[in-house]
């Protein structure tokens, strides 16, 4: 299914492009010049080899209706970068924050492994355009920001989120210094989110 070399590293240049992001089959199709089906098979592949992970969209919202279209990520960010011929990121770039979700997203995938193989993991992300990066045990709410300094507009989608009466937690995940809590949701730079995480204090 992968000899057609050539296509396969388009396919792989095109996915890297969409890493992070709501999987549109028919697009990557067009820009790796393959059939459809042919990039669902690839898909399929990277998946059972683990080079890929589907992070399936949670739908079970009562007040919004959430879009059904699942997100991937590629096993390693370094993958991604290399795939987009990116030498350095700025922290200040949209790109940044792709890889500081995309690293969040391979430690919560590890934890589950590790500590509750069991534990459902997913996104979501309303019609109307509100959107959670992690849904961890199908009620705790993780918003990934690679911001330092977190506001109101940050953390919209997890207020929308919380209006849910299964959630029942809230979490920002940032660049910031200490921890605090705002408008009953907490505020945790990375290291702190991730020392909480492996310590059982979070799910």
């Amino acid at each position: 299914m992968t000899r057609n070399i050539p296509a396969f590293a388009r396919f792989l240049e095109t996915a890297a492009a969409a890493n992070a992001r709501m999987i549109n089959y028919t697009n990557i199709a067009r820009d790796a010049q393959v059939p459809r089906q042919t990039v669902v098979q690839w898909f399929g592949i990277l998946y059972d080899t683990l080079l890929a992970f589907e992070l399936p969209a949670y739908t079970r919202t009562v007040k919004r209706k959430a879009i059904e279209t699942a997100k991937f990520f590629f096993f390693d960010p370094g993958v991604v970068r290399t795939l987009r011929r990116q030498r350095t990121i700025d922290p200040n770039s949209t790109d940044f924050g792709e890889y500081f979700e995309h690293i969040i997203f391979l430690e919560l995938r590890a934890w589950i492994d590790y500590r509750s193989p069991r534990t459902p993991l997913a996104y979501w992300r309303s019609r109307s355009g509100y959107e959670v990066d992690f849904l961890l045990d199908e009620r705790i709410a993780i918003e990934v920001k690679s911001a330092t300094a977190i506001n109101a507009k940050h953390t919209r989608g997890i207020k929308a989120l919380l209006e849910e009466p299964s959630i029942d937690r809230g979490i920002v995940v940032c660049r910031e210094d200490r921890p605090r809590r705002a408008g009953g949701i907490d505020i945790f730079p990375w290291r702190y989110f991730l020392e909480q995480l492996w310590a059982g204090k979070i799910a």
